[in-house]
């Protein structure tokens, strides 16, 4: 009798163990996919860029940092100060994705994967607390852009400048 009733037991252990992990499951997917746009849904700055950088980016790169004029003629004062280039707006980003410095944005978010060293950018690991939210936000970021290229604004080709897509809305 005392095995039947420990059987039970395990079994009701069992079952709500399974149930808190699938109610687990459920609910990150849940959160994953209220904070941020599908790979199916167009990613556009206002509905995802412009939210993931005020939370990854902004202490360094927001309204209180420097134009990418100014942050050019003190890079060394400024990375000082930890201040690197303004991306708190479109067309501030968009100097750093297909503008003066084209590129910029791409080769410091970069995973890595396709370059010659297979290192990430420098920024790549503030794109997240983990591996799987960093990949995560780097595939928003790709999306976004589209024509994802690592060469500088000298080395792009007019048909290259044009696969960035990169829309505001």
């Amino acid at each position: 009798m005392r095995n039947a009733h420990a059987r039970a037991n395990e079994e009701t252990e069992m079952n709500f163990a399974n149930n808190t992990l699938a109610l687990l499951g459920v609910s990150a997917l849940v959160a994953a996919c209220s904070t941020a746009p599908s790979t199916t849904t167009k990613v556009t700055y206002d509905n995802g860029i412009r939210q993931l950088v005020d939370k990854r980016c902004a202490e360094c790169h927001g309204s209180d940092a420097p134009s990418m004029e100014a942050f050019k003629k003190d890079q060394e004062g400024y990375k000082a100060k930890k201040l690197g280039p303004r991306m708190d707006t479109y067309e501030n980003i968009m100097v750093m994705v297909n503008g003066s410095d084209t590129g910029a944005m791409m080769r410091r978010l970069d995973d890595g994967a396709n370059t010659k060293d297979n290192q990430p950018g420098n920024m790549h690991k503030y794109l997240g607390k983990d591996d799987a939210e960093r990949a995560a936000n780097l595939a928003l970021f790709k999306n976004w852009v589209g024509g994802w290229n690592l060469k500088r604004a000298k080395d792009i080709t007019e048909e290259e400048r044009k696969s960035v897509l990169a829309p505001r809305n």
